[in-house]
């Protein structure tokens, strides 16, 4: 069966792991009911999205989350810029976080209305400075001169005495708590290069005086999560920064007789997913228990996140023909459709993002029991690290045969990399128990496509 609106599909909790091997083996099937294309010489290589884990994952984000303010659960664009499935959590009230210019306007056509938008790219330029004010998308200003340009729109704008631009406006900071295990995307080491560093002397005296002279910076921004960091280290920078929001606020009372000028911390993303298992793990309400036992003064204030990976790592695999199988030394070496220009990350830092490599055979049948050897599972570009996997023992791959590679769903359809020309891949998702429809949520790039990229 073949649904052709991606709203229509239920959300519904199924079990990810069968759903995705029911998912393979239609697609290594080729089930013409499914409307699932051929993996063959033309569509060697296809992504899936588990629909009904996407909603699920939403579903206990909001669950985990339930506080007695506001909260605006802004999904990381950046993390699967695909219209469809912007379209898809916009339809279930969330918002979105946007850096780029890219990124904004595909967020407002996808649906989501600009108070629901969080604008952080470290390089804004005054155009898009001006834009966003004038939207009224919230922003998170990330250093000084940055917001000497947000004072010049803003006079520019306004009338005098009041503010036009309805946009909620934060600053960045950085806790300078430190790196985790992955240090290019670790955001609050001492040297990161967002936001405010809080540490730095004299920083903090210069921050709560912008916000004192200032009455209209209404919101709180960190992200010192990130892949390769525990919960507590996350929970720990966010527990500065709601001492630096609560100082800012008494300070602003005794000053001007307010109530409380911050009304609003958006504590960003970054909680880790778990890449060696099917185990989603830890989970949402985890993160809001570490933050409730260490910073239980954050749930005072409305919130905003801007998970991404969390949300959709799981949700995604990669499925690829195995094209040849050779021996290179002491290992046999599986040459595939998918390598350095959906999984970019792992090609050129391996240790940081090991991915685990699911074999099928050419029916969709996994390979789960007879003879093994070390594989390198490689991918179709033309450098040798082009790579998923290095020495992982598998069984006996052929060719013919499908590899599958889960926990691909956030950033390995948004990392494309061109190299060699090779296309964009297509993105097909799947929903359903008792019956499993699918629907495309991306075209792959033509060939006329990929030319007219390389063309004037």
């Amino acid at each position: 069966m073949v649904s052709t609106d991606i709203e229509t599909a239920p959300a519904q909790s199924l079990n990810h792991v069968s759903s995705r091997n029911r998912a393979i083996a239609s697609l290594a099937q080729h089930d013409t009911r499914s409307g699932l294309p051929e993996l063959n010489d033309e569509v060697p290589l296809i992504g899936l999205i588990d629909l009904d884990l996407l909603d699920r994952l939403f579903l206990e984000l909001n669950t985990g989350f339930d506080v007695s303010g506001m909260t605006l659960h802004a999904v990381a664009c950046k993390a699967a810029p695909i219209k469809s499935l912007l379209q898809r959590y916009a339809s279930m009230g969330a918002g979105c976080e946007v850096a780029s210019k890219g990124e904004l306007e595909l967020a407002l056509t996808s649906g989501f209305s600009p108070a629901r938008i969080v604008f952080d790219s470290p390089a804004k330029t005054r155009a898009e400075l001006k834009r966003t004010l004038e939207l009224g998308v919230s922003m998170n200003i990330d250093n000084v001169e940055e917001l000497d340009r947000v004072d010049q729109i803003l006079s520019d704008l306004d009338d005098p005495g009041s503010r036009k631009s309805t946009s909620v406006i934060g600053l960045r900071i950085n806790p300078q708590t430190g790196s985790g295990e992955i240090e290019a995307l670790s955001t609050a080491s001492r040297t990161s290069k967002f936001g405010f560093g809080l540490a730095d002397p004299g920083s903090r005296a210069a921050i709560i005086q912008a916000y004192l002279d200032r009455p209209w910076l209404s919101q709180i921004h960190v992200h010192s999560g990130s892949q390769g960091l525990t919960l507590r280290h996350a929970a720990d920078g966010i527990s500065q920064v709601v001492a630096l929001a609560q100082e800012i606020n008494d300070r602003s009372s005794r000053q001007r007789g307010t109530v409380k000028q911050i009304t609003r911390i958006d504590i960003g993303g970054g909680l880790a997913v778990n890449f060696s298992g099917d185990a989603i793990t830890p989970s949402f309400a985890d993160y809001r228990q570490e933050l409730e036992a260490l910073v239980p003064e954050l749930f005072n204030f409305d919130l905003v996140t801007e998970f991404g990976r969390a949300l959709l790592a799981k949700a995604g695999t990669i499925v690829t023909r195995v094209e040849y199988v050779k021996t290179a030394g002491d290992r046999k070496i599986a040459v595939t459709h998918a390598g350095v220009q959906v999984a970019t990350r792992t090609a050129y830092a391996p240790d940081d993002w090991p991915l685990r490599i699911l074999p099928f055979d050419s029916e969709g049948r996994p390979k789960l029991q007879g003879d093994s050897a070390a594989h390198d599972i490689a991918g179709p570009a033309c450098f040798a690290g082009d790579l998923l996997a290095r020495d992982r023992m598998l069984p006996l791959l052929k060719s013919g045969d499908i590899v599958a590679v889960p926990e691909t769903g956030a950033y390995y359809f948004s990392n494309h990399f061109s190299y060699n020309l090779l296309p964009r891949t297509p993105i097909y998702g799947y929903f359903g128990d008792d019956e499993q429809c699918y629907v495309q949520i991306r075209r792959g790039q033509t060939t006329d496509e990929v030319l007219a990229e390389a063309s004037a």
